[in-house]
């Protein structure tokens, strides 16, 4: 695309998501992710019904009269994204590419930050880290991040989710939210420690793209070659063969199990999101869920 052509797409993307933002998520978001702990405001006096473990009894001392300590909730967060942008997002069958998706998840995310005054950042990854742009707030930087997951041409075409994560152990400092991106189609030994630390400091959360035709292929009598976006390797295939589709079951069967005993111990939901479907969706209704289960 050329700069005009990814404005135009950053615009259409930014009204979309904004309406959402604007009507349901940001509410949403709100109230699903509380702030980090809470900072002192000011002291005033005492007065029947306080909780007397508040009493400031430096200043009581000094005044001969009762004051207690107020408290605000921090309220600030920090939202990370983390977008894998190998060369199998650049697939989709049905409404929209991977990417695409992405895209919007990130506005969805970003936007709704924004108006909740929240900072955010963007890490994109291949096998390596592509671009890392720090934490910051305002609409020129939100539309900066979601410009960059439309339009950004990665140098490499493979999948580390390991490095992204081990990348982001190191240089977010404090504790936040963590939306990680990406189809997760990758060996899970390459992943699961920097996983395991990473949902230990922050809130993780990860979305999971899906594509209905690389889980499973249409029986029609057609030979093809094949070749895999990441590697390069190359395959020939029959679609009328079911053996084909037995071991794409057999292998999303397992490796769907191995990510659920992975996400399980820390009592982690994936939001999967399929390009078929609306993207929004899946989404609000994670937040719905996780919202009312705050709420008990």
């Amino acid at each position: 695309m050329d700069t005009a052509e990814i404005l135009k797409k950053v615009r259409q993307i930014e009204i979309k998501t904004g309406k959402l933002v604007s009507e349901t998520f940001a509410g949403e978001y709100l109230s699903t992710f509380k702030g980090q702990g809470i900072e002192f405001s000011e002291v005033r006096e005492y007065t029947p019904g306080d909780d007397i473990r508040a009493i400031d009894w430096n200043v009581t001392a000094r005044t001969g009269t009762p004051y207690i300590k107020k408290y605000n909730e921090e309220r600030e967060l920090t939202l990370i994204i983390a977008c894998d942008v190998s060369a199998s997002q650049q697939f989709g069958s049905a409404k929209q590419f991977k990417q695409e998706a992405a895209a919007e998840l990130t506005a969805l995310f970003a936007l709704s930050a924004l108006q909740n005054n929240d900072k955010v950042g963007l890490l994109l990854f291949s096998d390596q880290v592509e671009l890392y742009v720090p934490p910051r707030k305002g609409r020129k930087h939100i539309l900066r991040l979601i410009r960059e997951v439309v339009a950004f041409e990665p140098k490499s075409r493979g999948t580390n989710i390991g490095l992204s994560l081990e990348t982001l152990n190191k240089v977010i400092k404090r504790q936040g939210i963590l939306i990680l991106i990406s189809d997760f189609i990758a060996p899970l030994a390459s992943f699961a420690k920097p996983f395991r630390l990473a949902a230990k400091k922050f809130d993780l959360i990860p979305v999971i793209l899906q594509d209905k035709l690389e889980r499973r292929l249409p029986n029609v009598a057609i030979c093809l070659d094949v070749t895999d976006p990441e590697t390069g390797e190359t395959d020939f295939i029959s679609l009328s063969s079911g053996e084909l589709n037995e071991t794409l079951e057999h292998f999303h069967t397992e490796h769907d199990t191995q990510l659920r005993r992975l996400f399980s111990p820390y009592k982690i939901e994936p939001i999967v999101v399929d390009t078929a479907q609306d993207t929004a969706d899946p989404v609000i209704a994670f937040f719905k869920q996780r919202a009312k289960k705050l709420r008990r």
